[in-house]
């Protein structure tokens, strides 16, 4: 990065004594996780003193007891709490993919919620003018995937804060399948939409303060007043269930850890005619289509993948593809969370699922290219290229987004 890029965010990023988790020393027993809120609120919320205050956040910001962050501010007189911004699915969570719960008051607290989704630039900042914030926190359980929307509505609010003139901080919560690595295919640019705006990789290895200062950094044209409230006690290798945190899902179909292992790989079956399991208790988990039978479990059994096996199954989804059908398919297993690479395994079922189902297309819209970020995918899979051929495909612009990545790390 440039100089003068790394000096004028010296300028808009302000020091304070919660940016930085404080240093251990090798005699010192492993700490329960802190979560950015709870460090906020055990410092007396001293970042939002004199400010009127906005949060965008959902089901997720909650606190260890499960109380929700908006109902804790709301209720503490040091907070000056006078809007709520809902991201995709809404504040209280009601909303499928691809909807929003509109404006509205919120009935526990009165305040107003305003929606966020699918606004972005001046008419976002238009939306924080008119809710009289200065202060724009953000606080959503993120699951690690690209086009996983909410990490936009983040960019999107830095963006439009600042162009309102509004101060942003982020409030950190674990990256749930580690963040040890980024995998997976990098974004084109003329390939940006919600469910990726920016060239990151498909498993970006990232927290939402990381990556608030990798978007400050790097893809927003004037960087915006920044601040990050990191965690205490976590550790890139952590998965979820390390943290000792509730899990709430951040959206309908996103309803344990389990499924947010697999899904930055099997998302991909949204740009498919077979269903990626919405509609089933496993999302996700589970993916089939109508014909399709054991060969294509024992098909991708063959090759191995490091930590995982395929179980031929069936099911009938109760919403979304083949809705009130039974059809078949594999259910995805788990049994080596470290070794098990999620991007890999998602690019092998697509290889496998063509090889043994006549059937198989890809969505009319060429979906699949805005959640791989290109056409490189699709155009060698159906070029018949093997699964090592297509990861092969994306290794050098991983390199160097794995490169860019480093600079913004803030936890070993």
């Amino acid at each position: 990065m440039r100089l003068s890029r790394r000096a004028l965010l010296a300028a808009t990023t302000a020091a304070t004594s919660l940016t930085a988790a404080p240093p251990a020393t090798a005699a010192e027993p492993r700490r329960r996780l802190r979560t950015g809120f709870e460090r906020l609120a055990a410092d007396g919320y001293s970042l939002l003193y004199g400010r009127r205050v906005g949060i965008v956040t959902n089901p997720t910001g909650v606190t260890r007891d499960v109380r929700h962050i908006v109902d804790v501010m709301h209720a503490d007189p040091r907070v000056d709490l006078v809007a709520v911004f809902g991201p995709e699915h809404g504040f209280r969570g009601t909303a499928q993919a691809g909807g929003s719960e509109g404006r509205y008051d919120d009935p526990a607290t009165g305040l107003p919620v305003y929606d966020t989704y699918l606004k972005s630039g001046r008419p976002l900042a238009d939306v924080f003018t008119a809710s009289g914030v200065d202060t724009v926190v953000f606080d959503i359980q993120d699951v690690g995937a690209r086009f996983y929307t909410y990490i936009w509505t983040l960019y999107d609010c830095m963006e439009a804060a600042q162009l309102a003139g509004k101060r942003v901080v982020v409030l950190d919560r674990p990256n749930p399948v580690t963040g040890r690595s980024a995998q997976g295919p990098v974004l084109h640019k003329e390939f940006a939409t919600f469910v990726g705006r920016q060239p990151i990789s498909q498993a970006h290895g990232m927290t939402v303060a990381e990556l608030a200062g990798l978007f400050n950094g790097e893809f927003l044209a004037t960087p915006v007043p920044l601040e990050t409230v990191r965690m205490t006690g976590w550790r890139r290798s952590d998965l979820y269930d390390a943290s000792g945190l509730p899990w709430v899902p951040p959206s309908p179909n996103m309803p344990t850890p389990d499924t947010a292992l697999v899904y930055s790989g099997t998302c991909l079956f949204e740009g498919t005619n077979l269903s990626e399991g919405r509609g089933t208790t496993r999302p996700f988990e589970l993916l089939g289509a109508d014909g399709i039978d054991g060969r294509w479990a024992a098909k991708v059994n063959e090759l191995g993948l490091p930590g995982v096996h395929f179980r031929e199954a069936y099911f009938a989804p109760t919403f979304s593809k083949f809705q009130g059908k039974t059809i078949g398919g594999v259910q995805i297993h788990v049994h080596d969370r470290a070794a098990y690479d999620p991007v890999r395994t998602g690019i092998a079922l697509l290889v496998t699922a063509r090889q043994v189902w006549d059937g198989f297309a890809w969505r009319s819209d060429n979906w699949v290219d805005k959640l791989t970020g290109s056409t490189q995918v699709r155009t060698a899979i159906d070029a018949g290229a093997s699964t090592e051929d297509v990861v092969a495909g994306w290794q050098e612009e991983l390199a160097a987004f794995r490169r860019i990545r480093k600079e913004y790390l803030l936890y070993k």
